[in-house]
């Protein structure tokens, strides 16, 4: 699978479990040159606060960088999120920059579908393309995802991103013999599995709401991205002495 103490949209829907929505993304000024860098406010399912060490099998699993990187971060993301579009166009590419690219992390993305069938679906739907045609279209179908999420997705509206949404936006990338392998493993349900792992893992980890992140097992708190890296070094010292 960050910002400004201000709440910059509040989630579609929460679980019933939910009670109210708080915001732990702030923005950040970041580089000595005029570098705008936007964390920005979570869609929440409730004010619960947890910061768990959790045992995290990578393997099966998209992700950005080198395999070999000491440290991996996770993003739960909601497809029908508003912040987590905002997060995949405005953050993650500075996050690859700065630490995928660097080779100090590995990012990874899980899903935390909660905001209507929509988020469920497109999420099944996605591992379903990470399962049938690797990595690489994997991330190209997510980002896309998030290019055509609805201008206004906090009005609830279900049955947007529909299998046959789904699978035309994936001609856009595929062919038409990749897109019919992508459907068929959806509709046999093989991707099943894959998502009930990513919730499964949500729940462990205290997640509250989308985009949250987790640095090796542990959750981000900080509010900019240089707190996001140093987190990472620290995470990667405690690597580096366990070895």
């Amino acid at each position: 699978m960050s910002k400004n103490k201000k709440n910059i949209t509040s989630k579609s829907q929460t679980k019933s479990k939910s009670s109210s929505k708080f915001v732990f993304w702030t923005v950040g000024i970041i580089a000595a040159f005029v570098l705008g860098f936007i964390f920005f406010g979570n869609n929440t399912k409730s004010e619960e606060e947890a910061k768990p060490k959790e045992s995290i099998d990578y393997s099966n699993q998209p992700f950005l960088g080198n395999e070999s990187a000491p440290v991996s971060i996770i993003e739960f993301v909601d497809y029908k999120c508003p912040n987590c579009m905002e997060f995949a166009k405005n953050t993650v590419p500075t996050i690859q920059k700065e630490l995928v690219d660097t080779g100090k992390a590995k990012f990874y993305v899980m899903n935390d579908s909660f905001i209507n069938v929509d988020s469920i679906r497109s999420a099944k739907f996605a591992e379903s393309v990470y399962q049938e045609l690797g990595n690489d279209m994997f991330w190209e179908f997510h980002d896309l995802l998030f290019e055509k999420q609805p201008e206004d997705p906090k009005d609830e509206k279900v049955d947007v991103f529909t299998e046959d949404f789904l699978a035309d936006t994936l001609k856009e990338i595929a062919s038409d013999k990749e897109v019919d392998m992508v459907v068929k493993n959806f509709r046999d349900k093989k991707s099943e599995d894959a998502w009930d792992t990513d919730m499964a893992y949500a729940e462990k980890l205290g997640v509250t709401g989308t985009p949250t992140m987790i640095v090796n097992g542990k959750m981000f708190t900080g509010q900019t991205l240089e707190d996001l890296k140093d987190m990472v070094e620290e995470a990667a010292l405690v690597v580096k002495k366990s070895e």
